[in-house]
């Protein structure tokens, strides 16, 4: 019987070492999960542990296989390269291990559960009744790309948020390489009408970027003493995003075929179906 391939996590590459650390963090806490699954994560580009140290612990467990989930939100055609060729140099280096890819990791509903989370967590509680979110305005900050399709995931999670959850409307902004930014996704939300607006960053874990988030978020509050302004926190590692890791997993190991995806990003190798709601970082694991 052939053995489950290993459990790579795949990031694209992160700017700080908070950041790093919390994704460190995040597969030791995964790999804690089942002690007989080999498990391992590194990066893509910038930061250690790289996907190919990752990949030669891998084998030192004695991996044959791989299975990589890309520990992102959004895919952009430069992530997707990236995590490309960093794969396909690990493979040169152990020509004898096969590979398969899972998707990203957003917009899953799992995880929209857990940013509706967020918005109550920064409110003070959940909604008691339909009507009490019905005068929030969430605006939905994300790392931002040069790529046109990521930014466009972005609002399609955004639409995804709002579906049913009663809020006055869900917003996008972003804090690097794409327009609108922070302050002007604010100001959009206060011409909409907005009496109480939630600032909710779209990364997984905290870091440089949802610290500027939070920085231009308190300074833009300052300005506008008369609008209530609610900063919320980032995904973290909540029960809801291990599953997910392992969703991704379990698809990219069924569909045990080789390495794909193409630098352009064109093809991202997922080919298992997707469950429940269609769903497609940078910062990559922020």
């Amino acid at each position: 019987m052939t053995s489950p391939p290993a459990l790579l996590i795949a990031g694209h590459g992160i700017r700080d070492e908070a950041g790093a650390n919390a994704f460190r963090d995040f597969v030791r806490v995964l790999a804690r999960r089942d002690p007989e699954l080999p498990v391992a994560g590194g990066f893509a580009a910038s930061s250690s542990p790289s996907l190919a140290d990752a990949v030669t612990d891998l084998v030192g467990l004695g991996a044959e296989r791989v299975a990589a989930v890309p520990l992102t939100l959004l895919e952009s055609g430069n992530a997707a390269g990236g995590l490309h060729a960093a794969l396909g140099g690990a493979r040169e280096r152990h020509s004898g291990l096969s590979y398969s890819r899972g998707r990203p990791l957003g917009p899953h509903p799992s995880l929209l559960r857990v940013l509706g989370r967020r918005v109550d967590e920064a409110l003070g509680g959940p909604a008691r009744t339909p009507g009490d979110r019905s005068n929030v305005m969430v605006l939905l900050v994300a790392d931002g790309s040069t790529d046109p399709e990521a930014n466009a995931d972005v609002h399609r999670a955004a639409r995804l948020l709002w579906e049913g959850r009663g809020y006055a409307g869900v917003e996008t902004a972003f804090v690097s390489l794409a327009a609108p930014d922070v302050p002007s996704g604010l100001d959009r939300c206060v011409r909409l009408g907005a009496a109480r607006i939630v600032v909710l960053p779209y990364f997984l874990f905290t870091g440089t970027l949802p610290e500027r988030i939070l920085q231009q978020t308190e300074g833009w509050a300052a300005a506008h003493p008369g609008i209530e302004v609610h900063p919320a926190d980032v995904i973290g590692p909540a029960d809801e995003l291990l599953d997910l890791v392992m969703e991704r997993y379990r698809e990219a190991a069924a569909d045990g075929g080789p390495l794909t995806g193409s630098p352009s990003g064109t093809d991202d190798g997922s080919h298992a179906p997707a469950s429940g709601t269609d769903d497609g970082s940078h910062a990559p694991a922020r």
